[in-house]
């Protein structure tokens, strides 16, 4: 299978760690990720999946996001500014964007997911970009439960569900190294994987991010997820945007790591 070919759903997760730096929401960030998602459009469908709004609300309103309350309410402030920023930011590229809230009961119930399938579809054939993040007002508590708790794995979700063919996780880490690149100088990056087995998934998880919710152990989660249901997930570093551009625009393949059940020759 030929990863790149063109016309091709994909669904691009940005994390909080990218998004948000000194507790502030990284205009210039968003502003070259726009230029990005531009580009792809060129040749895939795209659909955003943002973390960032608890961030945002806590722009407005300092409130103690360990608390689960407090964590709703800054959701609940930040969404619609986040929203604000996407939408204006994406308009200077003439895209219109689409806010999509979901919670992991939308993806346990056929009548949800068919709900939210449909509506995928016409935002997709109208060109809107949707941009999706978990409903955190009134469902943090229950993803947690469900196993979500982090856009990595809702992230994975919606590629499977509203069948896309590739997931990109832009995080703050360059890929997927055989041990932990900031205490071992020697570790050393795994381009392609095709299985990743239970005791990985059991590493505890380090954000580095204070709005972050997961570390790599929430993306091996995810990827597993995807290998299961025979798609793919590519995870690069959201600074340097070049890495996934490179890599689905021009078949170059240089950083990141490649999950993929898939024969791949880099």
């Amino acid at each position: 299978m030929n990863t790149k070919d063109k016309n091709k759903r994909i669904v691009i997760k940005v994390g909080s760690a990218i998004l948000v730096e000194n507790q502030r929401i990284n205009l210039a960030r968003i502003e070259a990720l726009a230029q990005l998602i531009a580009k792809l459009r060129s040749a895939y469908e795209v659909i955003l999946v943002s973390s960032g709004a608890v961030a945002a609300g806590y722009t407005e309103l300092k409130l103690d996001k360990t608390n689960l309350s407090n964590k709703q309410a800054l959701a609940a402030i930040g969404q619609p500014l986040l929203m604000q920023i996407y939408a204006n930011v994406f308009e200077k590229h003439k895209i219109t964007t689409a806010q999509v809230l979901l919670t992991a009961y939308d993806f346990d119930s056929r009548k949800h997911t068919q709900n939210a399938r449909n509506a995928m579809e016409v935002l997709l054939e109208n060109k809107v970009l949707p941009i999706i993040n978990e409903n955190d007002v009134i469902a943090t508590g229950e993803l947690k439960y469900l196993g979500f708790g982090d856009n990595d794995q809702l992230s994975a979700h919606v590629t499977h569900f509203f069948d896309a063919y590739l997931l990109a996780i832009l995080s703050d880490i360059d890929a997927y190294f055989d041990a932990n690149p900031k205490e071992n100088p020697n570790a050393k990056m795994r381009k392609v994987v095709t299985q990743i087995f239970e005791e990985e998934l059991h590493a505890e998880a380090t954000p580095n991010n204070a709005f972050a919710t997961g570390g790599i152990v929430t993306k091996l989660k995810a990827a597993k997820f995807l290998l299961e249901h025979q798609k793919e997930m590519f995870l690069s570093n959201g600074k340097d945007l070049e890495v996934l551009h490179d890599f689905l625009m021009c078949n170059i393949h240089e950083k990141g790591t490649l999950f993929t059940t898939y024969s791949y020759n880099s």
